[in-house]
């Protein structure tokens, strides 16, 4: 059987890999392995839900002013409450179009929340991870992404919660003299 690398071929093989996983648990000829459930994990990623205008600071080099832009992102849970599936929507710039779609979920075996991003100005997907701290209230974890010169970059990331309405995500890298800066502020506000 020759796997094509479509998209399509991609899902295909992505379902005969969970299929064949499923199939060789060793009770599955009694009863099945036991189908995953949301759990405590997952009622953090539900603070995310709902439609929050953005907005939106980059700084693309330390010391230069930042390009301010507004969008709207739009959280919804997905896969039986076991994931978050982000669609965000703004412009980069005046008159430029900027679309980018996320999900995020709890890793039980690395015990920490994993995610994936891609957008109208990436050409690859961006995978993080990221841990949650409750007596901040703090998503804090890392970002590494495909870069335009065929390389990797890599971020460090923070998501803010001060009230259920409103959260900030900060991403900082490191500037031509290695030292970290903000490179990107997202304030965003949720809609009633």
């Amino acid at each position: 059987m020759k796997l094509r690398t479509t998209m399509n071929g991609l899902v295909s093989a992505g379902i005969l890999v969970v299929a064949t996983g499923y199939l060789s648990y060793p009770a599955a000829q009694e009863q099945g392995p036991p189908i995953p459930k949301p759990g405590p994990e997952h009622e953090l990623l539900k603070m995310d839900v709902g439609t929050w205008d953005a907005k939106v600071e980059v700084i693309p080099a330390p010391g230069m002013e930042a390009m301010m832009s507004k969008g709207v992102e739009t959280n919804t849970m997905g896969c039986g409450g076991l994931c978050l599936i982000n669609d965000f929507k703004g412009e980069f710039a005046p008159g430029q179009a900027f679309h980018g779609h996320g999900m995020s979920a709890w890793d039980p075996v690395k015990k920490k929340y994993v995610g994936s991003w891609t957008d109208s100005m990436s050409t690859g997907i961006a995978m993080g991870e990221s841990t949650w701290d409750a007596s901040t209230k703090k998503f804090t974890g890392t970002m590494e992404m495909p870069d335009l010169s065929g390389g990797t970059m890599k971020s460090r990331m923070v998501v803010e919660y001060p009230t259920s309405t409103t959260r900030t995500m900060t991403s900082y890298m490191a500037g031509p003299d290695g030292k970290e800066f903000v490179n990107l502020r997202i304030t965003y506000t949720k809609r009633n």
